[in-house]
Protein backbone atom coordinates (compact mmCIF):
# COMPACT_ATOMS: atom_id res chain seq x y z
CA UNK A 1 0.00 0.00 0.00
CA UNK A 2 1.60 3.48 -1.01
CA UNK A 3 -0.60 5.11 1.70
CA UNK A 4 -2.93 3.56 4.02
CA UNK A 5 -6.40 4.98 5.07
CA UNK A 6 -9.26 3.20 6.96
CA UNK A 7 -12.50 4.64 6.26
CA UNK A 8 -15.33 3.02 8.36
CA UNK A 9 -18.88 2.43 9.51
CA UNK A 10 -18.51 0.20 12.71
CA UNK A 11 -20.60 -2.42 13.41
CA UNK A 12 -21.74 -2.97 16.81
CA UNK A 13 -23.28 -4.83 18.99
CA UNK A 14 -26.59 -3.63 21.36
CA UNK A 15 -25.00 -1.87 24.17
CA UNK A 16 -21.66 -1.55 23.21
CA UNK A 17 -22.19 2.64 22.66
CA UNK A 18 -22.93 4.76 25.25
CA UNK A 19 -26.06 6.92 25.08
CA UNK A 20 -24.81 10.13 23.89
CA UNK A 21 -23.06 8.24 20.67
CA UNK A 22 -24.39 7.02 17.16
CA UNK A 23 -24.96 3.94 16.43
CA UNK A 24 -22.15 3.77 13.42
CA UNK A 25 -19.13 5.07 14.25
CA UNK A 26 -16.67 6.26 10.61
CA UNK A 27 -13.26 5.89 11.47
CA UNK A 28 -9.91 7.16 9.53
CA UNK A 29 -6.20 5.07 10.16
CA UNK A 30 -4.04 7.76 8.38
CA UNK A 31 0.07 6.65 7.58
CA UNK A 32 0.80 10.16 5.01
CA UNK A 33 2.29 9.32 2.07
CA UNK A 34 6.14 10.41 2.89
CA UNK A 35 6.14 7.52 5.18
CA UNK A 36 5.22 5.29 2.31
CA UNK A 37 7.84 5.69 0.48
CA UNK A 38 9.01 2.61 -0.87
CA UNK A 39 12.84 1.45 0.62
CA UNK A 40 14.88 -1.47 0.32
CA UNK A 41 15.44 -1.32 4.02
CA UNK A 42 14.64 -4.30 5.75
CA UNK A 43 13.44 -2.40 8.95
CA UNK A 44 11.41 0.29 7.22
CA UNK A 45 9.55 -2.29 5.06
CA UNK A 46 8.98 -4.32 8.06
CA UNK A 47 7.57 -1.16 9.66
CA UNK A 48 5.09 -0.55 6.75
CA UNK A 49 3.90 -4.65 6.75
CA UNK A 50 3.39 -4.49 10.47
CA UNK A 51 1.05 -1.18 10.18
CA UNK A 52 -0.83 -2.80 7.42
CA UNK A 53 -1.36 -5.75 9.86
CA UNK A 54 -2.59 -2.95 12.31
CA UNK A 55 -5.05 -1.65 9.98
CA UNK A 56 -6.38 -5.35 9.36
CA UNK A 57 -6.73 -5.94 13.03
CA UNK A 58 -8.89 -2.56 12.75
CA UNK A 59 -10.60 -4.03 9.89
CA UNK A 60 -11.94 -7.07 12.13
CA UNK A 61 -13.13 -4.83 14.45
CA UNK A 62 -15.92 -3.63 11.89
CA UNK A 63 -13.88 -1.14 9.96
CA UNK A 64 -13.21 -0.94 6.22
CA UNK A 65 -9.94 -0.38 4.82
CA UNK A 66 -9.55 2.39 1.55
CA UNK A 67 -5.93 3.35 0.13
CA UNK A 68 -5.72 7.33 0.37
CA UNK A 69 -3.97 9.92 2.08
CA UNK A 70 -7.32 12.76 2.70
CA UNK A 71 -9.20 13.72 5.33
CA UNK A 72 -12.87 13.87 5.28
CA UNK A 73 -15.31 15.83 6.98
CA UNK A 74 -17.67 13.25 8.24
CA UNK A 75 -14.86 11.19 9.54
CA UNK A 76 -15.12 10.79 13.36
CA UNK A 77 -11.77 9.53 14.10
CA UNK A 78 -8.15 9.92 12.86
CA UNK A 79 -5.71 7.63 13.80
CA UNK A 80 -2.59 8.91 13.19
CA UNK A 81 0.79 7.08 12.30
CA UNK A 82 3.73 9.99 10.76
CA UNK A 83 7.23 10.67 10.58
CA UNK A 84 6.50 13.34 8.41
CA UNK A 85 6.73 17.08 9.73
CA UNK A 86 3.33 17.88 8.42
CA UNK A 87 -0.37 16.05 8.56
CA UNK A 88 -2.62 18.75 6.18
CA UNK A 89 -5.76 19.00 7.60
CA UNK A 90 -5.17 17.52 10.58
CA UNK A 91 -5.21 20.33 13.13
CA UNK A 92 -8.24 21.88 11.38
CA UNK A 93 -10.13 18.43 11.84
CA UNK A 94 -9.37 18.35 15.14
CA UNK A 95 -10.47 22.17 15.64
CA UNK A 96 -13.80 20.81 14.79
CA UNK A 97 -14.07 18.38 17.20
CA UNK A 98 -12.91 15.64 15.67
CA UNK A 99 -10.99 12.40 17.41
CA UNK A 100 -7.79 12.47 16.78
CA UNK A 101 -5.00 9.67 18.47
CA UNK A 102 -1.74 9.94 17.36
CA UNK A 103 0.98 6.68 17.40
CA UNK A 104 4.11 5.98 17.24
CA UNK A 105 6.51 9.06 16.64
CA UNK A 106 3.79 10.79 15.06
CA UNK A 107 3.41 13.40 18.62
CA UNK A 108 7.54 14.48 17.88
CA UNK A 109 7.24 14.60 13.71
CA UNK A 110 4.67 17.42 14.38
CA UNK A 111 5.83 19.29 16.64
CA UNK A 112 5.45 22.54 14.50
CA UNK A 113 1.57 21.46 15.27
CA UNK A 114 1.27 23.99 18.17
CA UNK A 115 -2.30 24.10 18.18
CA UNK A 116 -2.74 20.07 17.49
CA UNK A 117 -0.60 19.99 20.64
CA UNK A 118 -1.71 22.45 22.90
CA UNK A 119 -5.13 21.24 22.27
CA UNK A 120 -3.65 17.46 23.32
CA UNK A 121 -2.21 19.48 26.99
CA UNK A 122 1.67 17.77 25.47
CA UNK A 123 4.85 18.68 24.45
CA UNK A 124 7.24 15.71 23.33
CA UNK A 125 10.63 15.74 24.23
CA UNK A 126 13.29 13.32 23.61
CA UNK A 127 13.23 9.95 22.22
CA UNK A 128 14.41 7.31 24.52
CA UNK A 129 16.59 4.93 23.23
CA UNK A 130 14.83 1.54 22.18
CA UNK A 131 14.47 -1.19 25.26
CA UNK A 132 11.90 -3.32 27.00
CA UNK A 133 9.12 -0.99 27.79
CA UNK A 134 6.77 -2.17 31.31
CA UNK A 135 3.23 -0.07 30.25
CA UNK A 136 1.31 -0.20 33.38
CA UNK A 137 -2.04 1.57 33.75
CA UNK A 138 -1.89 5.12 34.74
CA UNK A 139 -4.27 6.98 37.34
CA UNK A 140 -6.55 7.26 34.22
CA UNK A 141 -6.68 3.64 32.51
CA UNK A 142 -10.00 3.62 32.74
CA UNK A 143 -11.98 0.73 30.21
CA UNK A 144 -8.50 1.62 27.93
CA UNK A 145 -7.06 -1.41 30.38
CA UNK A 146 -10.01 -3.51 30.87
CA UNK A 147 -8.73 -7.42 30.57
CA UNK A 148 -5.28 -7.16 30.04
CA UNK A 149 -3.11 -9.75 31.70
CA UNK A 150 -0.57 -7.65 34.13
CA UNK A 151 2.01 -5.00 32.62
CA UNK A 152 2.48 -4.54 29.74
CA UNK A 153 6.29 -5.56 27.78
CA UNK A 154 6.97 -4.37 24.32
CA UNK A 155 10.83 -3.38 22.94
CA UNK A 156 10.54 -0.33 21.49
CA UNK A 157 11.05 3.45 21.94
CA UNK A 158 8.75 6.18 23.68
CA UNK A 159 8.97 10.12 23.35
CA UNK A 160 9.14 11.35 27.11
CA UNK A 161 6.79 14.58 27.47
CA UNK A 162 8.32 17.43 28.49
CA UNK A 163 4.90 18.74 29.69
CA UNK A 164 1.41 17.72 30.77
CA UNK A 165 -1.45 19.49 31.18
CA UNK A 166 -3.07 19.27 34.28
CA UNK A 167 -6.89 18.46 33.26
CA UNK A 168 -4.70 15.83 30.47
CA UNK A 169 -5.81 11.84 31.50
CA UNK A 170 -2.38 10.01 31.62
CA UNK A 171 -3.75 6.31 30.58
CA UNK A 172 -0.22 4.56 30.44
CA UNK A 173 2.73 5.11 32.61
CA UNK A 174 6.28 3.62 32.30
CA UNK A 175 9.51 4.04 34.47
CA UNK A 176 12.58 5.96 33.43
CA UNK A 177 14.82 5.54 36.44
CA UNK A 178 12.96 6.26 39.76
CA UNK A 179 10.02 8.56 37.98
CA UNK A 180 6.72 7.54 36.36
CA UNK A 181 6.40 8.76 32.97
CA UNK A 182 3.19 8.98 30.50
CA UNK A 183 3.02 7.09 27.65
CA UNK A 184 -0.89 7.73 26.83
CA UNK A 185 -2.83 10.39 27.59
CA UNK A 186 -6.34 10.96 26.34
CA UNK A 187 -7.63 15.18 26.51
CA UNK A 188 -11.42 15.62 25.50
CA UNK A 189 -11.09 13.66 21.95
CA UNK A 190 -7.50 13.47 21.49
CA UNK A 191 -5.32 11.11 22.59
CA UNK A 192 -1.67 10.11 22.43
CA UNK A 193 -0.09 6.57 22.69
CA UNK A 194 3.67 7.17 22.65
CA UNK A 195 5.02 3.56 21.53
CA UNK A 196 4.59 1.88 18.45
CA UNK A 197 7.73 2.47 16.66
CA UNK A 198 9.33 -0.84 15.74
CA UNK A 199 7.70 -3.56 13.58
CA UNK A 200 7.56 -5.69 16.85
CA UNK A 201 5.44 -3.85 18.31
CA UNK A 202 3.16 -2.64 15.65
CA UNK A 203 2.93 -6.42 14.96
CA UNK A 204 2.15 -7.19 18.22
CA UNK A 205 -1.55 -8.50 19.11
CA UNK A 206 -1.71 -6.41 22.60
CA UNK A 207 -0.25 -3.63 21.41
CA UNK A 208 -3.43 -3.62 18.06
CA UNK A 209 -5.77 -3.64 21.35
CA UNK A 210 -4.42 -0.88 23.06
CA UNK A 211 -5.18 1.30 19.63
CA UNK A 212 -8.51 -0.27 19.48
CA UNK A 213 -9.45 0.66 23.36
CA UNK A 214 -7.79 4.12 22.82
CA UNK A 215 -9.97 4.87 20.10
CA UNK A 216 -13.10 3.73 21.54
CA UNK A 217 -12.64 5.71 24.56
CA UNK A 218 -12.09 9.17 23.16
CA UNK A 219 -15.34 8.64 20.69
CA UNK A 220 -16.96 7.99 24.24
CA UNK A 221 -17.61 4.28 23.53
CA UNK A 222 -18.70 1.91 26.68
CA UNK A 223 -18.47 -1.62 27.42
CA UNK A 224 -21.72 -3.29 27.33
CA UNK A 225 -22.93 -4.98 30.42
CA UNK A 226 -21.76 -7.84 31.72
CA UNK A 227 -22.34 -11.17 29.84
CA UNK A 228 -23.84 -13.49 32.08
CA UNK A 229 -22.77 -16.94 31.25
CA UNK A 230 -23.91 -20.63 31.36
CA UNK A 231 -21.86 -23.90 31.41
CA UNK A 232 -24.08 -27.30 29.89
CA UNK A 233 -21.67 -29.95 30.77
CA UNK A 234 -19.70 -29.91 33.90
CA UNK A 235 -16.49 -32.15 33.87
CA UNK A 236 -12.88 -31.33 33.89
CA UNK A 237 -13.04 -28.26 31.31
CA UNK A 238 -16.27 -27.24 32.54
CA UNK A 239 -14.51 -26.59 35.68
CA UNK A 240 -11.66 -25.24 33.80
CA UNK A 241 -14.16 -22.69 31.94
CA UNK A 242 -15.74 -22.05 35.58
CA UNK A 243 -13.03 -21.03 36.90
CA UNK A 244 -11.60 -18.41 33.61
CA UNK A 245 -15.55 -16.70 33.77
CA UNK A 246 -14.92 -15.98 37.07
CA UNK A 247 -11.57 -14.35 36.63
CA UNK A 248 -12.05 -12.75 33.51
CA UNK A 249 -14.10 -8.85 33.31
CA UNK A 250 -16.93 -8.47 31.76
CA UNK A 251 -18.26 -12.06 32.03
CA UNK A 252 -20.13 -13.25 35.01
CA UNK A 253 -20.94 -17.30 35.28
CA UNK A 254 -24.78 -17.04 36.45
CA UNK A 255 -25.93 -20.98 35.97
CA UNK A 256 -24.52 -24.49 35.19
CA UNK A 257 -26.15 -27.73 33.49
CA UNK A 258 -25.12 -31.17 34.13
CA UNK A 259 -27.10 -34.22 35.15
CA UNK A 260 -24.64 -35.39 37.36
CA UNK A 261 -26.02 -33.65 41.12
CA UNK A 262 -22.32 -34.11 42.52
CA UNK A 263 -20.80 -32.13 39.62
CA UNK A 264 -23.37 -29.45 40.49
CA UNK A 265 -22.28 -29.56 43.93
CA UNK A 266 -18.30 -28.93 42.80
CA UNK A 267 -19.70 -26.04 40.67
CA UNK A 268 -21.45 -24.34 43.66
CA UNK A 269 -19.09 -24.61 46.25
CA UNK A 270 -16.50 -22.25 43.86
CA UNK A 271 -19.60 -20.35 42.41
CA UNK A 272 -22.06 -19.68 45.02
CA UNK A 273 -25.59 -18.43 43.89
CA UNK A 274 -24.98 -20.02 40.43
CA UNK A 275 -28.26 -21.39 38.92
CA UNK A 276 -28.40 -25.11 38.89
CA UNK A 277 -29.76 -27.32 36.12
CA UNK A 278 -30.16 -31.05 35.42
CA UNK A 279 -31.46 -30.39 31.99
CA UNK A 280 -30.23 -28.32 29.20
CA UNK A 281 -33.21 -27.02 27.70
CA UNK A 282 -34.66 -25.78 31.06
CA UNK A 283 -31.38 -24.17 31.21
CA UNK A 284 -32.13 -22.12 27.88
CA UNK A 285 -35.11 -20.43 29.66
CA UNK A 286 -32.90 -19.49 32.58
CA UNK A 287 -31.21 -15.50 32.35
CA UNK A 288 -28.37 -16.41 30.14
CA UNK A 289 -26.82 -14.61 27.55
CA UNK A 290 -23.97 -16.65 26.44
CA UNK A 291 -23.91 -20.70 26.43
CA UNK A 292 -20.55 -22.77 26.62
CA UNK A 293 -21.38 -26.22 24.96
CA UNK A 294 -19.12 -29.33 26.99
CA UNK A 295 -21.12 -31.84 26.04
CA UNK A 296 -19.52 -35.02 23.82
CA UNK A 297 -18.17 -33.89 20.32
CA UNK A 298 -21.05 -35.90 18.06
CA UNK A 299 -23.75 -33.51 20.18
CA UNK A 300 -21.84 -30.07 19.55
CA UNK A 301 -23.41 -29.10 16.47
CA UNK A 302 -27.45 -30.09 18.13
CA UNK A 303 -26.79 -28.12 21.26
CA UNK A 304 -24.92 -24.89 19.38
CA UNK A 305 -28.22 -24.88 16.85
CA UNK A 306 -30.31 -24.67 20.31
CA UNK A 307 -28.54 -22.12 22.14
CA UNK A 308 -28.62 -20.12 18.86
CA UNK A 309 -32.03 -20.35 18.11
CA UNK A 310 -33.03 -19.23 21.63
CA UNK A 311 -31.23 -16.27 21.08
CA UNK A 312 -27.63 -16.71 22.98
CA UNK A 313 -24.38 -16.16 21.74
CA UNK A 314 -22.64 -19.72 21.66
CA UNK A 315 -19.22 -21.40 22.59
CA UNK A 316 -18.58 -25.00 21.47
CA UNK A 317 -15.57 -27.45 22.68
CA UNK A 318 -13.31 -28.66 20.48
CA UNK A 319 -13.48 -30.17 18.30
CA UNK A 320 -16.45 -27.97 16.22
CA UNK A 321 -18.50 -30.38 15.41
CA UNK A 322 -17.79 -33.65 12.89
CA UNK A 323 -18.70 -32.79 9.41
CA UNK A 324 -18.48 -29.14 7.46
CA UNK A 325 -22.26 -29.50 6.93
CA UNK A 326 -23.02 -29.34 10.67
CA UNK A 327 -20.34 -25.79 10.45
CA UNK A 328 -21.68 -24.00 8.16
CA UNK A 329 -25.32 -24.71 9.66
CA UNK A 330 -24.23 -22.94 13.04
CA UNK A 331 -22.04 -20.24 11.47
CA UNK A 332 -25.15 -19.13 8.85
CA UNK A 333 -27.29 -19.48 11.95
CA UNK A 334 -24.54 -17.25 14.41
CA UNK A 335 -24.80 -14.77 11.04
CA UNK A 336 -28.58 -14.02 10.42
CA UNK A 337 -29.47 -13.77 14.57
CA UNK A 338 -26.61 -11.11 15.25
CA UNK A 339 -24.90 -13.40 17.63
CA UNK A 340 -21.58 -14.51 19.08
CA UNK A 341 -20.34 -17.94 17.36
CA UNK A 342 -16.38 -19.27 18.96
CA UNK A 343 -14.66 -22.77 19.49
CA UNK A 344 -12.36 -23.06 22.20
CA UNK A 345 -9.10 -23.49 21.24
CA UNK A 346 -7.18 -23.38 24.24
CA UNK A 347 -4.00 -24.72 22.97
CA UNK A 348 -3.61 -21.19 20.41
CA UNK A 349 -1.78 -20.34 23.86
CA UNK A 350 0.46 -23.08 24.62
CA UNK A 351 4.29 -21.53 25.22
CA UNK A 352 5.64 -23.88 22.77
CA UNK A 353 3.35 -23.29 20.27
CA UNK A 354 3.33 -19.23 20.49
CA UNK A 355 7.65 -19.52 20.46
CA UNK A 356 7.10 -21.99 17.31
CA UNK A 357 4.76 -20.00 15.60
CA UNK A 358 6.70 -16.52 16.29
CA UNK A 359 10.17 -18.41 15.06
CA UNK A 360 8.35 -19.36 11.75
CA UNK A 361 6.95 -16.29 11.12
CA UNK A 362 10.28 -14.20 11.87
CA UNK A 363 11.46 -16.33 9.09
CA UNK A 364 14.56 -17.36 11.03
CA UNK A 365 14.47 -20.93 9.15
CA UNK A 366 13.86 -19.19 5.48
CA UNK A 367 10.69 -20.48 3.56
CA UNK A 368 9.01 -23.61 5.59
CA UNK A 369 8.32 -26.33 3.08
CA UNK A 370 7.96 -29.35 5.16
CA UNK A 371 6.54 -29.86 8.54
CA UNK A 372 5.53 -32.34 11.43
CA UNK A 373 3.77 -32.92 14.53
CA UNK A 374 3.40 -36.03 16.32
CA UNK A 375 2.10 -36.78 19.59
CA UNK A 376 1.21 -40.17 21.46
CA UNK A 377 3.23 -43.21 23.56
CA UNK A 378 2.67 -46.82 24.03
CA UNK A 379 -0.07 -47.03 25.97
CA UNK A 380 -3.92 -48.21 26.24
CA UNK A 381 -6.20 -45.32 24.92
CA UNK A 382 -8.48 -43.96 28.15
CA UNK A 383 -11.98 -45.86 28.48
CA UNK A 384 -14.33 -42.66 27.87
CA UNK A 385 -15.71 -41.15 24.57
CA UNK A 386 -12.91 -40.05 23.64
CA UNK A 387 -11.89 -43.07 22.34
CA UNK A 388 -15.44 -44.01 20.57
CA UNK A 389 -15.26 -43.19 17.34
CA UNK A 390 -18.78 -42.45 17.05
CA UNK A 391 -18.69 -40.12 19.68
CA UNK A 392 -15.51 -38.38 19.16
CA UNK A 393 -15.31 -38.63 15.58
CA UNK A 394 -12.07 -41.02 15.85
CA UNK A 395 -8.61 -40.35 16.66
CA UNK A 396 -8.27 -37.80 14.06
CA UNK A 397 -10.46 -35.57 15.33
CA UNK A 398 -9.83 -35.80 18.99
CA UNK A 399 -6.10 -34.76 18.97
CA UNK A 400 -6.18 -33.04 15.30
CA UNK A 401 -8.69 -30.14 17.05
CA UNK A 402 -5.74 -29.07 18.27
CA UNK A 403 -2.24 -30.39 16.14
CA UNK A 404 -4.25 -29.55 13.49
CA UNK A 405 -5.67 -26.41 14.05
CA UNK A 406 -1.86 -25.25 15.08
CA UNK A 407 -1.07 -26.75 11.42
CA UNK A 408 -4.40 -24.81 9.80
CA UNK A 409 -2.95 -21.51 11.99
CA UNK A 410 0.79 -21.31 10.63
CA UNK A 411 0.09 -22.37 7.34
CA UNK A 412 -3.37 -20.26 5.84
CA UNK A 413 -3.13 -20.86 2.47
CA UNK A 414 -5.19 -23.29 -0.25
CA UNK A 415 -4.82 -26.52 0.28
CA UNK A 416 -5.00 -28.72 -2.46
CA UNK A 417 -5.90 -32.41 -0.76
CA UNK A 418 -5.58 -34.33 2.13
CA UNK A 419 -4.61 -38.33 2.75
CA UNK A 420 -4.75 -39.99 5.66
CA UNK A 421 -3.81 -43.67 6.81
CA UNK A 422 -4.93 -45.70 9.98
CA UNK A 423 -4.22 -48.62 11.86
CA UNK A 424 -5.89 -51.10 14.48
CA UNK A 425 -3.51 -53.59 15.83
CA UNK A 426 -4.23 -53.77 19.13
CA UNK A 427 -6.20 -51.88 21.36
CA UNK A 428 -9.25 -53.48 19.97
CA UNK A 429 -11.50 -52.76 23.39
CA UNK A 430 -12.19 -49.19 21.94
CA UNK A 431 -12.95 -47.76 18.42
CA UNK A 432 -10.91 -45.17 18.16
CA UNK A 433 -7.91 -45.81 15.46
CA UNK A 434 -4.20 -46.99 17.34
CA UNK A 435 -2.45 -45.28 15.03
CA UNK A 436 -3.50 -42.19 12.94
CA UNK A 437 -1.24 -40.29 10.02
CA UNK A 438 -2.86 -37.19 8.18
CA UNK A 439 -0.92 -35.39 5.52
CA UNK A 440 -2.07 -31.64 4.06
CA UNK A 441 -0.95 -30.75 0.71
CA UNK A 442 -1.12 -26.83 0.44
CA UNK A 443 -1.12 -25.56 -2.81
CA UNK A 444 2.31 -23.22 -2.78
CA UNK A 445 3.98 -26.98 -2.53
CA UNK A 446 4.19 -26.82 1.63
CA UNK A 447 3.46 -30.00 2.95
CA UNK A 448 2.59 -30.71 6.60
CA UNK A 449 2.01 -34.14 8.19
CA UNK A 450 0.30 -34.96 11.51
CA UNK A 451 0.67 -38.06 13.69
CA UNK A 452 -1.10 -39.51 16.55
CA UNK A 453 -0.63 -42.69 17.92
CA UNK A 454 -1.04 -45.43 20.96
CA UNK A 455 1.58 -47.82 19.59
CA UNK A 456 4.63 -45.60 19.76
CA UNK A 457 7.34 -47.37 21.73
CA UNK A 458 10.01 -44.88 20.22
CA UNK A 459 8.58 -41.26 20.44
CA UNK A 460 9.22 -38.69 17.21
CA UNK A 461 9.57 -35.01 17.98
CA UNK A 462 6.37 -32.99 18.97
CA UNK A 463 7.51 -30.97 16.04
CA UNK A 464 9.95 -31.19 12.98
CA UNK A 465 9.78 -28.41 10.98
CA UNK A 466 12.39 -27.83 7.70
CA UNK A 467 13.14 -24.28 5.92
CA UNK A 468 15.33 -22.99 3.20
CA UNK A 469 17.35 -21.58 5.82
CA UNK A 470 17.48 -24.16 9.12
CA UNK A 471 15.01 -26.23 10.73
CA UNK A 472 13.06 -26.54 14.33
CA UNK A 473 12.57 -29.09 16.05
CA UNK A 474 10.77 -29.50 19.08
CA UNK A 475 11.77 -32.25 21.63
CA UNK A 476 9.78 -33.99 24.19
CA UNK A 477 10.71 -33.38 27.77
CA UNK A 478 9.74 -36.50 29.87
CA UNK A 479 9.03 -34.55 33.43
CA UNK A 480 7.85 -36.35 37.01
CA UNK A 481 6.31 -34.84 40.02
CA UNK A 482 8.15 -35.67 43.08
CA UNK A 483 7.15 -36.03 46.53
CA UNK A 484 6.75 -37.38 49.79
CA UNK A 485 4.36 -40.22 50.94
CA UNK A 486 2.85 -40.38 54.27
CA UNK A 487 5.68 -42.60 55.51
CA UNK A 488 8.36 -40.38 53.95
CA UNK A 489 9.38 -42.42 51.14
CA UNK A 490 9.93 -41.36 47.51
CA UNK A 491 6.38 -40.89 45.57
CA UNK A 492 7.56 -40.07 41.97
CA UNK A 493 4.37 -39.02 39.19
CA UNK A 494 5.62 -39.23 35.50
CA UNK A 495 3.54 -37.28 33.50
CA UNK A 496 2.59 -38.28 29.80
CA UNK A 497 4.75 -36.02 27.30
CA UNK A 498 1.80 -34.18 26.00
CA UNK A 499 1.26 -32.54 29.66
CA UNK A 500 4.26 -30.71 29.07
CA UNK A 501 5.54 -27.86 26.56
CA UNK A 502 8.18 -29.27 24.40
CA UNK A 503 11.71 -28.07 24.55
CA UNK A 504 12.39 -25.89 21.09
CA UNK A 505 15.65 -25.55 19.59
CA UNK A 506 16.47 -23.91 16.11
CA UNK A 507 19.19 -25.21 14.00
CA UNK A 508 20.43 -23.30 11.78
CA UNK A 509 22.35 -24.55 8.31
CA UNK A 510 25.92 -25.02 9.39
CA UNK A 511 24.58 -26.86 12.65
CA UNK A 512 24.36 -24.41 15.22
CA UNK A 513 21.49 -24.48 17.73
CA UNK A 514 19.81 -21.70 19.61
CA UNK A 515 16.90 -22.91 22.28
CA UNK A 516 13.94 -20.89 22.16
CA UNK A 517 12.81 -19.53 25.31
CA UNK A 518 8.58 -19.83 26.88
CA UNK A 519 7.00 -16.91 27.84
CA UNK A 520 4.89 -17.58 30.76
CA UNK A 521 1.55 -18.84 29.82
CA UNK A 522 -0.95 -16.01 29.54
CA UNK A 523 -3.95 -16.18 32.00
CA UNK A 524 -7.42 -17.27 29.98
CA UNK A 525 -6.76 -15.58 26.90
CA UNK A 526 -9.65 -17.09 24.95
CA UNK A 527 -11.87 -16.10 27.49
CA UNK A 528 -10.58 -12.33 27.54
CA UNK A 529 -10.66 -12.26 23.80
CA UNK A 530 -14.32 -13.27 23.98
CA UNK A 531 -15.38 -10.50 26.38
CA UNK A 532 -13.24 -8.06 24.28
CA UNK A 533 -15.28 -9.36 21.46
CA UNK A 534 -18.90 -9.72 22.66
CA UNK A 535 -18.36 -6.40 24.57
CA UNK A 536 -16.53 -4.04 22.66
CA UNK A 537 -16.70 -5.58 19.61
CA UNK A 538 -12.44 -6.81 19.18
CA UNK A 539 -12.20 -9.53 16.69
CA UNK A 540 -10.49 -13.09 18.46
CA UNK A 541 -7.70 -15.26 17.11
CA UNK A 542 -9.93 -18.16 16.94
CA UNK A 543 -12.57 -17.65 14.18
CA UNK A 544 -15.35 -19.81 13.08
CA UNK A 545 -14.15 -20.21 9.78
CA UNK A 546 -10.72 -21.13 11.10
CA UNK A 547 -12.40 -23.67 13.30
CA UNK A 548 -14.45 -25.01 9.95
CA UNK A 549 -11.46 -25.34 8.10
CA UNK A 550 -10.12 -27.37 10.20
CA UNK A 551 -12.90 -29.85 10.30
CA UNK A 552 -12.90 -29.77 6.86
CA UNK A 553 -9.28 -31.13 7.45
CA UNK A 554 -10.36 -33.77 9.42
CA UNK A 555 -13.40 -34.96 7.31
CA UNK A 556 -11.23 -35.34 4.67
CA UNK A 557 -8.91 -37.29 6.72
CA UNK A 558 -11.26 -39.86 7.98
CA UNK A 559 -12.41 -39.83 4.00
CA UNK A 560 -9.22 -40.81 3.08
CA UNK A 561 -8.82 -43.36 5.54
CA UNK A 562 -11.68 -45.10 4.66
CA UNK A 563 -10.53 -45.00 1.14
CA UNK A 564 -7.28 -46.69 0.90
CA UNK A 565 -5.49 -43.97 1.63
CA UNK A 566 -6.60 -42.24 -1.69
CA UNK A 567 -6.05 -38.20 -1.77
CA UNK A 568 -9.25 -36.13 -1.18
CA UNK A 569 -10.40 -32.80 -1.48
CA UNK A 570 -11.89 -30.54 1.10
CA UNK A 571 -15.31 -31.19 1.56
CA UNK A 572 -17.67 -28.18 0.20
CA UNK A 573 -20.45 -29.21 2.57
Amino acid sequence: MAGCIVSAVAGCSPGTLDDAMPTAIRCLVLVPLADRVPSADRYEAGVLTALDRLGDHLSGCGWQVRVGADLRDETDLVVVWTRAATAPGLAAFAARGGAVLLLGPSAGALIEEHDLLDAAGVLPGATTPRHEIRLRPGPDAGEVWRRFDGDVLLTDQWQVLDKVADDVDVVLTASMGLQNHPVATIRGRLGLLGVGRTEATLSDPVYARLVHRMGRSLLGLRDAPPVRVGLLGYGAIGHEHSAAVRATDGLELAAVCDPNPERLDAAQAVAPGIARFADGTAMLDADVDLVIVSTPPDSHADWAVRVLTSGRSVVVEKPFCLTVGEADEMIGLAADQGLGLAVYQNRRWDPDYLALRAAIWSGVIGDVFHYESFVGGFEHPCNYWHSDESVSGGAIYDWGSHYLDWMLDLFPQQITHVTAATHKRRWHDVTNADHSRVTVRFADGVEGEFVHSDLAAALKPKWYVLGTEGAIVGDWRQTSVLSRTAIGTLAEDRLAPADAPADLRVVSADGSETRLALAPRPAYPFHRELADQLLSGAPMSVTPQGSRRNVAVMQAAMMSARDDARPQPLPEA
